[in-house]
Formats: C-alpha cells, structure tokens, sequence
C-alpha cells in the first residue's frame, strides 16, 4: 500500500491516471505532451506508477500503450472505506467508466487491468473456466452453464446476460474469447467484442491480466463491469466469499 500512496502523491503523476482514465492506451509520447516535463521525466513518473501496480502497460512494435488499473485502489477502498460505507457507496468512488475516443484499433486493447491473487495456477484456471465458479464470484449472475465452449450467464430473474465464447485455449495461462452481451434485451443489436485472459505464476500467487478489444461504441461501461467481477474472483479465491451486487445496482 506505501507505493500506492507514494505514487498518488505527486500531482504529475495523477494528471496521468486522470489522464488514462479519460483515455485508455496512451503511448509515452501521447502523454508528454500533457505535461511541462522531459520525455525522461515523464518516463520516471510512469515508472513509478507501474511499480504501484496503478499502471500496466501493453507493448506493440516500437510502442508501448499505458493503461489504468485501478484495482490496487478498489482494495485500498475495501480495506479501509469499506468498514464505513456501504460497498455500492465506496465503489462509487471510484466511477471506473472509460471513455473511448476515435474508432477502436485492432492492435492494442480497449481496456486492460492486472491483478494478483492468492492462488495456483489451477484453480486460478479452473475459476475461469468452470459455470459453476463464474457464477460464484460474478458481480450480478444468478447463474452460469456451460454450453460446449460457451459460459452462458443469466441474471438472477433467469433473463441472458452474457455469452462469452473460448475461442482458444493455452491450457492454465491463456484463454481468447468472445464477448456478447444480452443485458440491453432482445430489441438492441448484438455487437461482439473479444477479450484474452492471462495467467502467469508468481510463487505463492497468480498474476491475472485482462485485456479487452474492440468494444462498441456505447459499451464502454464493461470497464465497471470487469473491475467488479475480478475484484469479486479475487475475493472469493482468497476467502470463499461471494461478492455480490443487486441487479439494479449494477445498472445504476
């Protein structure tokens, strides 16, 4: 927690969060130009704010693309805000919401976060894939079933929530997969995203990073979605509780 405070500490450094919050994916050179600093400046206080985990970053070609992670701060939240308030009123806190700008590119993420959890690599991969654990740690779901290679999950009135389809699967360290969601209801188009899950042991932990690609215009708030859902697997493989939040909540 003293690199979180540390880093949130200089008022450069959170011109950059607000920065990549706004706008997720920005190279170094994106975000210089925001701020009356040498490139070697901003450099170090990126530095920084990757060793606090409240960045990570995703390499293409030359570029490297920054982006939020703000789970590290949902858990500050929940360590020490959470026994004050109700938990929906603490993560209100924080309104993780992205906004895109421009046409999503194919060749970096939408969104992305990494987390580390308490875990083995098993059952790290079994929480990922078996209905049963989706079910258990998902925000909202009443339940999930799994259809083949397709987790089906379905709000607790049984109304389809969301499909999410494998489409390839590197056994206990990586699964592709496709993103539907069916919460608008059966009149709103269906738009596909697609989103990858990576697993890499750390010791006695796991390393999950998420990475999120091509989402619609008018999808943005997934990015909420995706906090509340892997801070509840992170929960529940450390401790074997549920987190759960009411459906109206979760549109709200």
């Amino acid at each position: 927690m003293d690199s979180i405070f540390k880093a949130l500490a200089d008022p450069a450094r959170r011109t950059l969060l607000d920065s990549l919050h706004v706008k997720p994916g920005q190279s170094l050179q994106d975000l210089q130009v925001q701020l009356d600093m040498t490139r070697f400046g901003v450099m170090k206080h990126l530095g920084v704010l990757e060793e606090a985990k409240l960045i990570v970053t995703h390499k293409k070609g030359r570029f490297k693309y920054h982006y939020l992670n703000a789970l590290p701060l949902q858990e500050a939240i929940d360590r020490w805000v959470e026994p004050l308030l109700q938990q929906p009123a603490a993560r209100a806190v924080l309104n993780l919401k992205t906004q895109l700008e421009g046409t999503p590119k194919m060749t970096k993420p939408d969104f992305m976060m990494q987390t580390y959890i308490h875990c083995t690599q098993d059952a790290l991969w079994h929480a990922l894939t078996d209905a049963e654990a989706n079910a258990a740690y998902n925000f909202v779901a009443g339940s999930c079933v799994r259809e083949g290679n397709k987790l089906v999950l379905k709000f607790p009135d049984d109304s389809l929530m969301l499909v999410l389809t494998e489409t390839k699967l590197t056994p206990k360290t990586r699964i592709e997969s496709t993103f539907e969601p069916h919460w608008a209801g059966p009149d709103v188009p269906l738009e596909q995203s697609r989103f990858v899950y990576m697993i890499e042991p750390q010791g006695e932990n796991c390393m999950l990073t998420l990475e999120h690609y091509d989402i619609p215009a008018g999808q943005e708030g997934v990015a909420d979605g995706w906090h509340r859902t892997l801070a509840g697997l992170k929960t529940w493989l450390e401790t074997g509780q549920s987190v759960r939040f009411s459906h109206a909540e979760a549109e709200g």
